[in-house]
């Protein structure tokens, strides 16, 4: 990956309502051979969203505990089992995800009950724009608006 390198001088050709409306928009640019190294896709009135997806019992958080430990048992397994011989491997990785379910239920339920029930809900956040807007280099929009089909006074 290419570290961020900045576009001199921005300027916003268009403004979009979605992410994906932007996204097609420097597609189209790149499809019709713009530098789009010169374009930027900017969200704008950005805001915290946190979706709540259901009650968080301390059942259900050794539950979660438990799978999260077992993939992480199972990972130990698996490395511990590149370097053995024989059958045993499959002890390992079996040994591995059990320990780990085991340990990681136990620690997701210490981690619900310590809440004191000041958090019983589990959630999803994310930050979102309200519209997103496409700039590009001061000295590639005229070209830039012509490809999109904008006008020049915008």
């Amino acid at each position: 990956m290419t570290p961020l390198q900045p576009v001199l001088h921005p300027e916003a050709i268009a403004t979009y309502a979605s992410y994906p409306e932007a996204q097609a928009a420097v597609d189209k640019l790149s499809d019709a051979g713009f530098p789009v190294q010169n374009a930027q896709i900017v969200g704008l009135d950005l805001r915290s969203l946190e979706q709540v997806t259901g009650r968080l019992t301390t059942g259900r958080a050794a539950l979660a505990g438990a799978a999260s430990g077992a993939w992480f048992g199972l990972f130990i397994g698996l490395l511990v089992g590149l370097f053995t011989r024989g059958p045993e491997w499959i002890g390992l990785m079996i040994g591995g995800l059990l320990i780990g379910a085991f340990w990681g239920a136990v620690f997701g339920f210490i981690a619900q009950w310590a809440t004191r029930g000041q958090r019983d809900f589990s959630s999803l956040r994310t930050t979102v724009a309200d519209r997103y807007e496409v700039r590009v280099a001061h000295d590639h929009t005229l070209r830039a608006r012509q490809v999109l089909g904008l006008n020049e006074g915008v």
